[in-house]
């Protein structure tokens, strides 16, 4: 018995020798290749740039288009829960969130289009949520309808935002805007808090998300599988802080 172990282990020792001298020979091949092909990525920079790929065959050069990440705003009807509670906690300081998270209610009036709902995310795009939203979303305008129009956005609105929500609001006089925030973005600079104030000037109402804010936006916009919403630590308390600030820039 001991004799047939020991052939076993020494087999297997043999085999998984073997291993690594082919692994050594695939690293030591693949060296070669990359110091080979490296002139060629210094001498072809503008190709490499234009997604050039050697024809192996004849050693032309074809080029082919670089393939970019996508460039879109990204439109859903309700939000993956951990995305929510992710971007949506009122925290202080905001690291590894940014982008913003906009849902939407759009009552008509009259309008046969009943009530919209929705939500919207800008994913590598030039422009911000609050912006597509007027241009994806609600890109006409018929002054013959009352429009009222209640977001709650996962950060308040940049310079460049409000400074262009000012004047789609004075553009469309029958739309009133409502902007709930889970959390307001860089409050301390000048600049955003005079395009807040121009923004609250213009008719825009403005708030901080409460912790029932948050927990209807759970209800209404999250795919909660039927979950009740749990608020976070310190989900009161945050609200309050965000709010007073708020406060303090609209007086």
């Amino acid at each position: 018995m001991a004799d047939k172990s020991s052939s076993k282990v020494s087999s297997r020792l043999a085999a998984r020798r073997q291993e690594k001298m082919l692994e050594k020979k695939k690293e030591t091949v693949t060296k070669e290749e990359k110091e080979e092909t490296k002139p060629e990525k210094e001498n072809g920079a503008e190709a490499a740039v234009n997604g050039a790929t050697a024809n192996e065959e004849n050693g032309e050069t074809k080029v082919e288009p670089m393939e970019l990440p996508p460039f879109e705003i990204i439109l859903g009807d309700r939000i993956d829960p951990f995305f929510f509670k992710f971007q949506f906690k009122n925290v202080e300081y905001s690291s590894g969130r940014n982008k913003t998270f906009l849902c939407y209610l759009v009552d008509q009036g009259s309008s046969n289009e009943g009530l919209l709902r929705g939500y919207l995310e800008d994913e590598h795009s030039g422009a911000h949520a609050e912006e597509a939203f007027f241009q994806q979303i609600l890109p006409k305008y018929d002054p013959a309808l009352n429009y009222t129009v209640t977001w709650y956005v996962s950060s308040s609105p940049c310079v460049a935002c409000a400074t262009k929500l000012v004047e789609i609001l004075k553009e469309r006089k029958t739309l009133r805007l409502s902007i709930f925030a889970a959390r307001l973005f860089n409050w301390e600079e000048p600049e955003i808090q005079a395009g807040l104030k121009a923004l609250a000037a213009a008719g825009c109402k403005l708030r901080a998300m409460k912790p029932l804010d948050f927990s209807y936006t759970w209800d209404t916009f999250v795919e909660n599988e039927d979950q009740r919403f749990t608020p976070w630590e310190d989900c009161q308390e945050n609200y309050e802080y965000y709010q007073e600030k708020l406060a303090d820039i609209l007086q």
